[in-house]
């Protein structure tokens, strides 16, 4: 049997087959967002319509969004933080990143912040943000070509520990 493209280690039937089916209804924004990617890698277009929020789901490009789907190879799906969504809340927030390759082969990452809200008892996707993406910070300063080397030898970095 085949493991379920979200990553949860489970097979499809045992995860999201039965949310793609229409068996079952996600009870949290997590198992939807998830339900969602692999969604996604099954170009499972009739899913990713209907959980679509009704308020947003005109925003959506459907044939763009379904060549996307069908031409990707999806990789791997990360999902960095989640954000209310339990059974008890009605609305979510889940940093994830989607990994896979483009028709060119190359490495792609479809990196949001979705914001998933519950809708007459069932969750929804609702939008995407950018997510707050901090920058690279060096602790010490940058050590130049022409700067004298760390290793206190009186080179130059690049005729000394550069060279390596």
């Amino acid at each position: 049997m085949n493991n379920c493209p979200c990553g949860s280690g489970k097979t499809l039937d045992a995860c999201c087959g039965p949310y793609l089916s229409g068996q079952k209804k996600p009870e949290t924004a997590e198992r939807l967002m998830r339900a969602r990617y692999t969604a996604h890698t099954q170009a499972n277009m009739g899913f990713i319509l209907r959980t679509h929020h009704p308020a947003t789901r005109t925003d959506i490009d459907e044939n763009a969004t379904a060549r996307w789907a069908r031409e990707s190879e999806w990789l791997e799906l990360d999902v960095r933080q989640v954000d209310g969504g339990s059974e008890d809340d009605n609305e979510a927030r889940i940093e994830f990143m989607a990994h896979y390759r483009d028709p060119q082969k190359r490495r792609q990452t479809h990196h949001e912040l979705g914001v998933f809200e519950r809708y007459q008892g069932d969750w929804y996707f609702r939008d995407a943000e950018m997510p707050d993406i901090q920058p690279f910070k060096r602790n010490e300063p940058k050590l130049g070509r022409n700067d004298p080397c760390h290793c206190n030898s009186g080179k130059k970095f690049k005729k000394c520990c550069g060279m390596a």
